[in-house]
C-alpha cells in the first residue's frame, strides 16, 4: 500500500491529546493553523521557559497508525489518532526510519506533479514525555526501547517532528511521497 495520511488532529490549547478533524491547514514556517504548538519559535511550554526564542523544530508531529495499533493491542483501551498529541497519523510508512532533512510531500489522489502539494521537512524525534504516562499508566515505557544492561534508551517510538516548507490544507487519504535529504540519510535525534 502506498503511504497515506490516516487522520489529522489539532488542539488550540496545550492539552495533551489533540482532536481529530476533517482537515488541517499547514502554514509555511509556522505549523498547524489553530494548534497550540504552531509558531516560528518554540511553543512547547517546558522548552519555552528555558529558551523562548529557539526556532520551532516541532511544528508538526507525526506518528504511525501501525504504532498506535501496537499500543492498543497491549492495552485495555484503544489508543486513537490524536491521543498522543500528534497532528498527522500516517499509514503504511515507518516514520521512525526517516532521516533528518527528509521531506514528506502530501498529494491528493488524482493530482499529478507538484501542484497543490504540501511539504514538511523532518527535523527529529519526539521524546516520549511524562505526559504520555499521565495519559495512560505504563504507556511511556512502551514508547521506548531500552538497552538490557543499564536501561539506557536506545530507541524512541513516539513519532517524529517536522517544519512546514510549503503550506496548504491536508486531510485523511492524501498520499505521502518521501523525498530523501540531499547527501544521504542523517539519523534522527530528539528535538
Amino acid at each position: 500500500m502506498p503511504p497515506k495520511i490516516h487522520s489529522v488532529s489539532l488542539s488550540p490549547t496545550h492539552s495533551f491529546s489533540k482532536r481529530p478533524v476533517a482537515s488541517i491547514t499547514l502554514v509555511q514556517g509556522y505549523g498547524v493553523s489553530g494548534d497550540s504548538h504552531a509558531g516560528a519559535t518554540i511553543q512547547h511550554l517546558s522548552r519555552q521557559r528555558t529558551n523562548p526564542s529557539a526556532p520551532n523544530l516541532r511544528q508538526v508531529h507525526f506518528i504511525s497508525r501501525e504504532f498506535l495499533s501496537t499500543l492498543s493491542r497491549d492495552s485495555e483501551e484503544p489508543v486513537n489518532p490524536g491521543d498522543l498529541g500528534e497532528n498527522i497519523t500516517t499509514s503504511d510508512i515507518d516514520v521512525l526510519r526517516l532521516g533528518r532533512g527528509d521531506r514528506l510531500r502530501f498529494v491528493k489522489d488524482g493530482v499529478e506533479g507538484e501542484e497543490g502539494t504540501v511539504v514538511v521537512e523532518i527535523t527529529g524525534l519526539r521524546n516520549p514525555c511524562p505526559q504520555i504516562e499521565r495519559f495512560r499508566k505504563g504507556l511511556q515505557e512502551k514508547c521506548v526501547v531500552r538497552q538490557k544492561e543499564g536501561g539506557r534508551i536506545v530507541q524512541r517510538k513516539a513519532g517524529v517532528m517536522g517544519v512546514v516548507l510549503l503550506g496548504g490544507e491536508v486531510e485523511a487519504g492524501m498520499r505521502i511521497l518521501v523525498e530523501p535529504a540531499e547527501g544521504g540519510r542523517v539519523p534522527l535525534e530528539v528535538v
